[in-house]
């Protein structure tokens, strides 16, 4: 039975202690006999896992990781065709603004977990100098590939999300040959419990920071994708009883609560957050778009999240400026941006303008990361410091 909001603290404390034994089984093996190398490469000819896949249509890959594929390959138990209209109903409305808040804000958030931002920190590139940028190009595909067309139906969500398993399977394995985990006080590394709270943060958080901004999803559209967030916790190897349920006002409410539980300032945290705003700034955000942005992270987040990530306050007060000011902010720095220029308007939600340009500008960073270097696919660790 998924989980509900009275049952979470207990439920999910039982989780922190659980990994995911069919996906650690075999990534232990693989980094025993040194073979990641050999499968990070054949990640990249995994392109679809339809729903109870026969193994006939795996053959071309080794035994255990072919029967692996095969038995993860079941979709969600109750999974319908009524869930995956209501979840392409929530990307056509609102795929750019929400791959572009989980791409900062959910990032983010992940980092506002003491255990996560160990976690993350401590495993190679996406805890180092080129964190942000890795971690982002190691998120877009599964943040953009949500709303792809047909990416539900056609297996694709499907292969992507279980690639991404077996990096946390390899997490998980690494830190237990380590010693630098300390199992005492942040229970099992990338945990069940890790699993269905990064899944509510990339969920009903972002829901959250949409409404913050002024966004407005119905409630068919936020049920789609709180439900789409189910497929994928599945997909991450996540036993029935931990699932995220496809219910949104109970998941908003289990979020909530836990969330005052889980997220505290680290040194971490504020490290890592520092990295991925000199990132933003850097590497994704034209001259003169940085303090706007800012300012659209801090109010999605709250003041009490940014402040506690180390978020610093914008020069930028955007809720005091009219539309029109936000057109002149943004019409000579990234108006022309993918061909289209900011409208001037009056009386209307000041964040609309901001979020209209940082959506273009930040997903066109997305889907540069995807392809500027060669991991454009989840790659497992050999090592935990191996710079992958």
């Amino acid at each position: 039975m998924p989980l509900t909001a009275e049952t979470a603290e207990a439920e999910l404390e039982a989780a922190n202690h659980e990994g995911d034994p069919a996906a650690d089984a075999l990534v232990s093996d693989l980094i025993d006999n040194r073979e990641v190398d050999g499968v990070n490469g054949l990640f990249r000819t995994i392109g679809t896992l339809k729903p109870h896949m026969a193994m006939s249509e795996l053959s071309n890959l080794p035994e255990r990781l072919a029967q692996f594929l095969h038995d993860a390959s079941a979709e969600p138990p109750g999974w319908s065709e009524a869930d995956v209209k209501a979840a392409e109903g929530f990307f056509a409305h609102h795929h750019g603004v929400a791959s572009m808040l989980q791409g900062t804000v959910g990032l983010i958030g992940t980092y506002l977990s003491p255990t996560g931002a160990f976690t993350l920190r401590s495993t190679g590139r996406l805890g180092g100098v080129d964190g942000p940028g890795r971690r982002l190009s190691q998120s877009s595909r599964l943040f953009i590939g949500m709303g792809d067309k047909d990416a539900l139906r056609n297996g694709t969500l499907a292969a992507t999300v279980t690639k991404v398993r077996l990096v946390h399977a390899s997490v998980r394995q690494l830190h237990k040959k380590s010693g630098q985990w300390d199992y005492a006080k942040w229970g099992e590394p990338v945990s069940q419990k890790y699993t269905t709270g990064a899944i509510c943060v990339f969920s009903v958080q972002i829901l959250q920071a949409m409404k913050n901004l002024g966004v407005h999803v119905t409630a068919d559209d936020a049920q789609g994708f709180v439900s789409a967030w189910h497929y994928v916790n599945h997909f991450l190897g996540t036993p029935d009883k931990w699932l995220v349920p496809k219910d949104v006002g109970l998941v908003d409410r289990m979020w909530t609560q836990e969330r005052e539980r889980e997220w505290r300032p680290s040194e971490d945290c504020t490290a890592m957050t520092a990295q991925a705003l000199k990132f933003y700034k850097e590497q994704m955000l034209p001259p003169g778009f940085y303090e706007p942005f800012i300012a659209l992270v801090r109010t999605a987040l709250t003041d009490e999240y940014a402040d506690m990530a180390g978020i610093p306050k914008s020069a930028v007060d955007l809720a005091a400026k009219p539309a029109a000011a936000m057109h002149s902010i943004f019409s000579s720095t990234v108006g022309g941006l993918g061909g289209d220029t900011v409208k001037q308007a009056a009386g209307v939600n000041p964040y609309d303008e901001i979020l209209g340009v940082a959506s273009k500008a930040f997903n066109k960073v997305e889907l540069y990361a995807l392809t500027h270097d060669k991991d454009d696919q989840p790659q497992m660790h050999q090592e935990l410091h191996d710079d992958r």
